[in-house]
Order: structure tokens, then sequence, then C-alpha cells
């Protein structure tokens, strides 16, 4: 099993930071520091319980004042990288809420070191006039990393971060943004325009599907843009994506051979395969996919789609055989009892069958 998130926020990383801070402001009291990071319910602390706590420790030993702690935060912040240096702009993110004329060029200003776009979702709710302004400034900035920002930072539901309630209702001012960055130069700023686009389909796919038939045809970039921000949609089959992208309704192919192994012991794999003909001249553009119910803890089942190919299929028949593992992973728990398993073609389910998970 890989070494948890959370634990980049360890004893070497706060020895680190020790230095870093003392070497821009001498007065800081590296040992109690020390003593109030490493509190006694720290080990039970994941990954955001840690940032938030390491940032409420540097209120208490950085100056009272936010914006000398600001200046010092800010010559620190250059010698961390990636995850561990979210704790910069989650400073900001406690601290400094009530100042925005500070604060968000300090967001702009941390966020090539890691990111802010989890900081600068509670300025988005406060101040949503004056920081939808600002995304747009941010969209079209020279570095790449704030142009990300801009569309990272208003994605409706982002992974760990506050939703952002108004933009789920009604995502009509982070349209514009994307807008702005569909065809950025930067294939890091396009994933996060898909991302953002994903997000509102799913509380929006009228729009999405708009977007996208605005938007297809463009670029070959901007096709995957389209085709990754819609992969909510046609996971779920939703029929307008699947016809925009050629997926027809697959009433030509049949399903033959449908094979399952019965049972499957946790932690190993359950194998299945299957064989795809039609009698038309080809079987043509095809998506597959395999769908699982997954027991719950509760008992009852949840489905999750996984696919196995997309292609252009000039022959008659195609097999195909596949597996699925039950190693534990930290994204989910297995549980005992009978699942189902789904072979989807174009959207469309076209047989299921169950074994038991032992």
């Amino acid at each position: 099993m890989p070494e948890a998130l959370k634990h980049v926020y360890s004893k070497q990383f706060i020895s680190r930071l020790n230095r870093a801070l003392k070497k821009h402001y001498p007065d800081f009291n590296n040992r109690k520091f020390t003593q109030s990071v490493f509190s006694s319910d720290w080990e039970n602390k994941e990954l955001k319980d840690r940032m938030r706590h390491i940032s409420l420790c540097l209120g208490k030993f950085l100056p009272a004042t936010y914006s000398t702690s600001l200046s010092i935060l800010k010559r620190t912040a250059p010698a961390f990288t990636d995850l561990e240096a979210l704790v910069f702009p989650d400073f900001v993110e406690v601290f400094g809420v009530h100042d925005f004329e500070r604060s968000i060029p300090a967001l702009e200003y941390f966020t090539p070191f890691s990111t802010s776009e989890l900081a600068v979702r509670p300025f988005i709710i406060q101040y949503k006039t004056k920081m939808m302004r600002q995304m747009k400034i941010w969209a079209q900035s020279e570095n790449h990393h704030v142009r990300r920002l801009a569309s990272e930072g208003c994605r409706p539901r982002l992974p760990w971060a506050m939703s952002l309630p108004e933009f789920k209702k009604d995502p009509t001012q982070v349209i514009p943004i994307l807008e702005l960055l569909k065809q950025d130069e930067s294939e890091y700023v396009r994933r996060s325009v898909a991302n953002n686009l994903n997000d509102i389909s799913k509380d929006h796919p009228a729009t999405v599907i708009r977007i996208a038939k605005q938007w297809i045809n463009i670029h070959p970039d901007t096709d995957r843009l389209v085709k990754h921000g819609c992969r909510t949609l046609l996971k779920q089959g939703h029929s307008p994506a699947l016809r925009l992208f050629g997926y027809k309704n697959p009433t030509h192919i049949l399903l033959h051979h449908f094979k399952l192994d019965k049972t499957v012991a946790m932690g190993k794999t359950v194998n299945f395969s299957f064989q795809l003909t039609t009698t038309a001249k080809a079987l043509g553009k095809l998506r597959l996919e395999y769908a699982l119910d997954f027991v719950k803890a509760n008992g009852q089942q949840t489905r999750k789609v996984f696919k196995i190919s997309e292609a252009q299929l000039s022959e008659q028949s195609k097999s195909i055989e596949k597996y699925h593992s039950f190693k534990p992973i930290s994204t989910r728990k297995y549980y005992p009892g009978k699942h189902g398993m789904a072979i989807i073609v174009n959207g469309v389910q076209i047989a299921h069958k169950t074994f038991t998970l032992k």
C-alpha cells in the first residue's frame, strides 16, 4: 500500500518549515511551534486536518498583524512545493478572508508552488462578483498555474473542497471563464476546464451538451477537452452525449458466450469474457464498458461503470477477455455478498450476470 498522503506533513516537513521561517522571522519560536503542531491527536489527523492544524499553529506564533505574517510566508513559500505547500494558501483562507486586497494577490503568488484552488473558494462565496472579475483576469495570466486557478477554483464540485452551491444551481458565471481557457496552450489548464465542465454536467447536462456542440471540431485538443468534460454523461449512457461522439444505438450488436466467474475471494480477481457479433458490414464505432453492482455495508448495491475500450471496429466479430481486481484500495471498501456485472455497449446494457464475493 502506498504511504498515506497525510504523511507529507511529517516531522521532517515541520523541521524544514521551522528553519525557513526562522530565516525570515528570527523571533519565530520554533520549539513551541513544533510542540503545538504535534499535539496528542496529531496521528489521527488526515491530510486536510493536518494542513489546517498547521495553519492555526502558524497563526499563534507568527506576528499578530496579518499583513506582516503574510509577508513572512511569501518569503518562505518558494522553499516548498506540491502538497506540502498547500499550507500557505490555507493560511490565507483561515486568516485573510477579511482582507481581500492583500489575500487575493497572495493566493495568486502561492498557487505556482502548489495550488490555491481550495483556499480561493471562501472568497468566491463571500465576494462572488469581485472574485469572478478576478477569475477573468487570472484566466489571461502569463502563468499557466494562475490560469488553471481561474478554472479549478470555480469548479462547482471540486473534490476535497467546499462546494459552490450557487454555481451548482446556476453555472452562468463560470462559463465565461471556461470560454477564455478552452483553447489554452497548456494541457494542464485544458484538463481543468474539462473537469469544470464535467462538474457542471452533473447538475446541468443540457448546458454541457450545448457547450460541447459549440466547441467540438474546433481543434483536436478542444475535442479531447470536450470528451473528457462529458465523461460522466457518457458513463451514464446519456443519449445526446453518446450521439455527439458518434456512438449509435447498438441495435445491430449481438452478445454471445458471456462467461463470468461465479465466485471470487476478497483480494483476488473476477474474470469475464464475451463475444460481440453483427450481421451488418462491421461492428462500427463502439464504446464498451462493464458495470459492477457493488454490495454496500447495508447490503444494498451501488453501481460503478468502468471503460473497456473505444474503437471503430471494421470486423463483424470481437472477443473480449477482462478481469476486475478486488485487491484493497484506499478509495473503496469491499463487502462480501452477491454482486452484479453488466456489459454495456454505447450506453446500453445488453447483458447481466451475478457473482459472489467471499
